[in-house]
């Protein structure tokens, strides 16, 4: 099988898509011949890469089998493809927002018509697939495959002294939470700020890594609620101080509340985070779902439930011997399940199958 990847969202730009992206374009050629094209340039260049992406495809896929979308803003290219070689397997992988995002020339020309004319959908969640099936896409048009983790690239042996050093405070007798990723409104940030971290113990600080459109919301609410000593608000990190946090702190907290027209396709940075042997503490909602096993690799709580998590976040914070215990099985866990040597697998067999290939 000879696969001509595409992808608009990669590195040098940090986030959920782009790591995927990465990753795939990574391992993709360990089991197939694999050809990337990839958008270096960021969110800017788009408009310029959708066209170049386009005829790029329509010139290469003479030589390949099937073409993989890294993500659903894509489909256009696809759409393009079928119509010139319409013998050949198009598949996108779609992330949440790829089907919800609120644009009606969007929702008629990409959800009704681009995506529907692929092969298949590989979905990061079954949210994702909910939420394509109630837009009209047909759910035997999707794939459920998880997010995968390099379960090596952020676990390494850090000190407490370096967290002191990246908070700039004292930790002694001290217990960190920490969120780490893009600030949007749907990560709950500021309402776990405003909700939940007045009513946990003085001794419990809570550090936000990352940057994004919610972070004057967020600033907002420590103000309100007069936090500033026990939240700290770093914004962007480099990667050797995401690590030490991801090595060090206590607990993860990914407490992601409802927004309308966003969603959580899977949730990236809790895994990540997992990986770490850091337990993770999320939202029952949308794609932490799929990425959070209850009682294994972390803990799910009902959305805005404050009480909840203040009861889940005050128990394991008092039972060290019990969280202690629990971090190698979170690890565990996340490498069985989520380590990308496992859910390459998961992507060649799907591919394989939508474009009839079998095993051969």
């Amino acid at each position: 099988m000879k696969i001509l990847f595409i992808s608009r969202a990669y590195p040098p730009v940090t986030g959920g898509i782009e790591n995927q992206n990465y990753e795939l374009s990574m391992w993709l050629p360990k089991h197939a011949e694999t050809k990337t094209l990839a958008n270096r340039r960021g969110k800017k260049f788009l408009p310029f890469f959708l066209p170049y992406a386009a005829l790029r495809a329509l010139f290469l896929m003479r030589r390949y089998d099937v073409l993989l979308l890294g993500d659903g803003v894509l489909g256009i290219v696809g759409w393009c493809v079928k119509l010139f070689y319409p013998k050949k397997t198009a598949v996108a992988i779609v992330h949440g927002l790829d089907l919800t995002f609120q644009n009606a020339f969007y929702q008629r020309f990409w959800v009704r018509a681009f995506l529907p004319s692929l092969d298949g959908l590989i979905a990061v969640g079954n949210e994702t697939i909910r939420q394509g099936v109630a837009r009209g896409v047909p759910e035997h048009k999707f794939t459920f495959i998880p997010n995968g983790v390099d379960t090596e690239k952020y676990f390494a042996f850090h000190t407490r002294a370096e967290l002191e050093t990246v908070i700039g405070l004292p930790l002694k007798n001290k217990y960190i939470l920490l969120t780490s990723g893009r600030l949007a409104k749907r990560k709950g940030v500021a309402w776990f700020i405003r909700s939940v971290m007045p009513k946990l113990a003085e001794n419990v600080l809570y550090v936000v890594a990352g940057d994004g459109a919610d972070r004057k919301n967020i600033e907002q609410a420590v103000r309100e609620r007069n936090l500033s000593p026990r939240v700290k608000l770093l914004g962007r990190v480099s990667d050797e101080t995401r690590d030490a946090l991801f090595n060090t702190c206590d607990l993860f907290i990914q407490p992601n509340i409802r927004v309308k027209g966003d969603m959580e396709g899977f949730g990236i940075s809790v895994i990540e985070a997992a990986s770490c042997e850091l337990p993770v503490i999320a939202s029952r909602l949308e794609g932490l779902q799929d990425a959070i096993e209850n009682g294994e690799n972390g803990f799910l709580v009902e959305t805005e439930n404050a009480k909840q998590y203040i009861s889940i976040i005050t128990e394991l914070l008092n039972d060290q011997p019990r969280l202690q215990a629990f971090k190698s099985r979170v690890r565990r866990y996340v490498i069985e399940h989520y380590a990308w040597e496992n859910i390459i697998r998961l992507y060649i067999s799907a591919l394989e199958k939508i474009a009839g290939m079998g095993h051969n």
